[in-house]
């Protein structure tokens, strides 16, 4: 990574938080009413997009795997119910990524640390606070807002520079987030990111980049 790097914006699932075999069972349990086949496909297409909002993969689960029209209110149902078992869940401190998290805690003095994530915005900050990390970062950000717009904003906001600021992230559409506004992208935690992105981080130990 460039030396020049002084802003860091984090996502969260898979990067900080070991969350994606119980936000699974978060998607079966809300759609346990439908059948096995229809979930599954929706769990593949979850996998495939971790930085998507949950409010996204719902709609796509009525309009793309069951063919059937899903209204604003019924999609804020369905992610209300799906937050509550998050919460439940995942404020285990055993579930975070110790690699990253140990890299954060390292140089929380020297960088500015931002989380830009497809969790729910509330959710979000709830688990960072459960999870004792809130501290570390200036901001904490998720969806409904899309990640491409929730990056566009915090940069504009802050007045960051695209050449001092790069997103951590370990999906596509995290990378795509960063390609969008012009940010170097760092893929992590998913060896499929090699492909499409130069910069790769295969562990934070000893990982001293930003200066």
């Amino acid at each position: 990574m460039s030396k020049k790097i002084k802003t860091v914006l984090w996502d969260f699932d898979g990067v900080i938080l070991d969350s994606m075999k119980i936000r699974d069972w978060g998607f079966r349990r809300i759609f346990k009413d439908f059948s096995e086949e229809e979930v599954e496909k929706l769990i593949i297409y979850h996998r495939k997009n971790g930085g998507l909002s949950r409010y996204v993969k719902i709609k796509y689960f009525y309009e793309e795997i069951i063919g059937r029209d899903i209204n604003e209110n019924e999609i804020n149902e369905y992610a209300n119910e799906f937050s509550i078992l998050m919460k439940q869940k995942l404020t285990d401190k055993n579930n975070l990524i110790n690699d990253s998290v140990e890299f954060i805690k390292r140089e929380k003095e020297n960088y500015k640390f931002h989380i830009v994530s497809g969790s729910d915005q509330a959710e979000l900050r709830f688990l960072c606070e459960k999870l004792e990390i809130a501290h570390f970062f200036i901001s904490i950000h998720g969806s409904p807002t899309p990640k491409k717009q929730l990056v566009k904003d915090l940069m504009s906001e802050n007045n960051y520079s695209k050449e001092s600021t790069c997103l951590i992230g370990d999906s596509i559409n995290d990378w795509e987030a960063a390609n969008e506004n012009q940010i170097t992208f760092f893929g992590y935690n998913n060896s499929k990111l090699k492909d499409i992105s130069q910069n790769y981080i295969q562990t934070f130990d000893n990982f001293h980049v930003f200066h």
